[in-house]
C-alpha cells in the first residue's frame, strides 16, 4: 500500500494541530509508524483513506458504529433531520422521544440528561454525585478511562497509557487528593476507602475496556453495590463503551446490577456526538433548572445527532433477540482462530473478549485481569501485528490498550479475510522472535 497523501497531510497537520491529531491515540506512535492514515469515507464494515486504500475497520469509531458506517436507516434519518435544521439551542420533540427510548432500555434510569460527549456525561455525573452526597472525594479504578475531565485523569487508561503515562499534567493538588484509586477487582481496597474516607461516589467501567478489555466478575460488582448501599455512596456505571454495545441495557443488564447513575456515549447517537447521564429521579432532580447542579450545552440534544440516535437505538431494540448473539458468535469465531494461530506459530497471547469486542494481549500470562498485566504485554509484538494488518487492508486499534470492535456490517467474508491476514501477522512475529533467539 502507498500512503503518500496521508504523509503529506500529516506534514501539514503537525504544524497547526498539536501532534497532528485531535486525539492522541490517532497519532499511531505506539505502533511505530511515522504518521497516521487520514480517513475520507466509510461504508458498512469498510473505510477508505486519502490514498484510496480500502480497509476492513475494527475500530468502528471506538465502538458506537455497531451498525457499521453510514447504515442506510441512520443515514436517511440524518438527511431528513439536516434538512429541518442543524441546531436550534431550543428543545425538540425528538429529544423527549430518544430519552424515553434510552430510559426504557435502562431500568436504573428514571430520568436522563443528554450531553455532547461521554467525557461531559461522566464529568456531570461526578458533580451531581458530590452535590447529592455533600461529599468531595471520588473513587475510581486503575487503568479505567472516564474521559478527560480533571478528576478522572488520575491513574487513567486509554490514550494516556498508549503514550506511556497514567496522569495528566495540569491537574491541581486538590483534585489529586480528592480522587482515590484502587486496582480493579480489589474489594478490600474499596472497603478501606469507603470506611476511612468521605467518598461521594465510585465510578467504574462495569467491563473495563480502556486498558485493553478486562474481564469483570459479577461477584465483585455485586460487592461494590452492597458497599455503596451500606455507606450511602453513589455508584456510577460508566457504560460509554459497554452501553448498547454488550446488550441493549448494557453491562448492567447482563450482570443484573443497578447503578445509581449511568453514563452513556456516542453509540446513542449512532456515532454522532452525543452522550448522556441518567439515574434515579431524586438524584436527577438535583440538576438545574429543577435543582442547583448546573449542566448546560447548546449542542446537548442536537437534532441531527438525536435523530441518528433514534434510528440506531430503534434498530437495536427491534433486532435485539438476534443481533447481539450474532455479534458475539462472530467475535468468538475470530478469537477461536486467534488462539489456534498462537499455538501454531508459538506466539503466546491472552485474548479477552466480551460480546462484540475483544483485545489481543501478546503475553505469556494465562490471564490479563489488572492494569499491571496489560502493561507487561509486548508493545513490540503488537506493533508488528498492527502494521501487518494495516499493510494488508485491515485497521485494528493503534494501541495495545484498546479493544477491537465489530459491527453487524462485518460479513463472513470480512472475518475470513481478517483471519488470513492475522495468520500472516502471527507468522511474522514468530519469525522475528526466532531470529533474535
Amino acid at each position: 500500500m502507498k500512503f503518500k497523501n496521508s504523509e503529506k497531510i500529516y506534514e501539514k497537520a503537525i504544524n497547526i494541530i498539536p501532534g497532528g491529531v485531535n486525539s492522541p491515540v490517532r497519532a499511531f506512535k505506539s505502533v511505530k509508524r511515522s504518521h497516521p492514515i487520514f480517513i475520507k469515507k466509510g461504508a458498512g464494515s469498510k473505510i477508505w483513506d486519502e490514498d484510496n486504500n480500502e480497509y476492513i475497520d475494527y475500530i468502528c469509531s471506538w465502538g458506537p458504529l455497531i451498525l457499521g458506517h453510514n447504515h442506510p436507516r441512520v443515514l436517511n434519518g440524518v438527511k431528513e433531520a439536516i434538512e429541518l435544521g442543524s441546531s436550534f439551542g431550543l428543545p425538540t420533540k425528538m429529544e423527549v422521544e430518544l430519552a424515553e427510548m434510552v430510559c426504557s432500555c435502562y431500568p436504573s434510569m428514571d430520568m436522563v440528561r443528554f450531553t455532547t460527549s461521554g467525557t461531559e456525561a461522566t464529568m456531570a455525573a461526578i458533580r451531581v454525585a458530590r452535590a447529592y452526597t455533600n461529599r468531595n472525594k471520588i473513587l475510581k479504578f486503575e487503568g479505567c478511562y472516564h474521559g478527560h475531565s480533571d478528576a478522572l485523569l488520575v491513574s487513567s487508561g486509554s490514550g494516556l497509557l498508549t503514550d506511556g503515562y497514567q496522569d495528566s499534567n495540569g491537574i491541581t493538588d486538590g483534585v489529586l487528593r480528592d480522587t482515590l484509586v484502587v486496582p480493579f477487582g480489589d474489594i478490600e481496597g474499596v472497603k478501606n476507602y469507603l470506611k476511612n474516607e468521605d467518598v461521594a461516589c465510585i465510578i467504574m467501567e462495569p467491563v473495563p475496556a480502556n486498558m485493553g478489555l478486562i474481564h469483570s466478575e459479577k461477584k465483585f460488582l455485586e460487592e461494590v453495590r452492597v458497599l455503596c448501599d451500606e455507606t450511602k455512596t453513589l455508584l456510577i456505571f460508566d457504560e460509554v463503551i459497554s452501553g448498547f454495545r454488550l446488550a441493549l441495557g448494557g453491562a448492567q443488564e447482563i450482570f443484573n446490577i443497578k447503578p445509581d447513575i449511568t453514563t452513556l456515549g456516542k453509540i446513542i447517537g449512532g456515532g454522532y456526538p452525543v452522550g448522556a447521564f441518567g439515574g434515579r429521579r431524586d438524584i436527577m432532580n438535583m440538576i438545574a433548572p429543577v435543582g442547583r447542579v448546573y449542566h448546560a450545552g447548546t449542542l446537548s440534544g442536537n437534532p441531527v445527532a438525536v435523530r441518528a440516535g433514534m434510528e440506531t437505538v430503534g434498530y437495536l431494540m427491534e433486532n435485539k433477540d438476534t443481533l447481539y448473539k450474532t455479534l458475539e458468535n462472530n467475535v468468538q469465531y475470530l478469537v477461536d482462530n486467534i488462539k489456534k494461530f498462537s499455538k501454531l506459530y508459538n506466539v503466546p497471547v491472552c485474548v479477552n473478549s466480551f460480546g462484540s469486542l475483544f483485545t489481543i494481549f501478546f503475553t505469556e500470562k494465562d490471564s490479563v485481569n489488572l492494569l499491571q498485566d496489560a502493561l507487561e504485554a509486548s508493545e513490540e509484538k503488537y506493533a508488528i501485528y498492527f502494521n501487518t494488518m494495516l499493510e494488508e487492508g485491515i485497521v485494528t486499534p493503534p494501541s495495545k490498550f484498546e479493544a477491537h470492535f465489530i459491527s453487524i456490517a462485518h460479513s463472513q467474508e470480512d472475518l475470513d479475510r481478517t483471519l488470513a491476514v492475522m495468520e500472516k501477522a502471527f507468522k511474522k512475529i514468530s519469525e522475528m522472535t526466532n531470529v533474535r533467539k
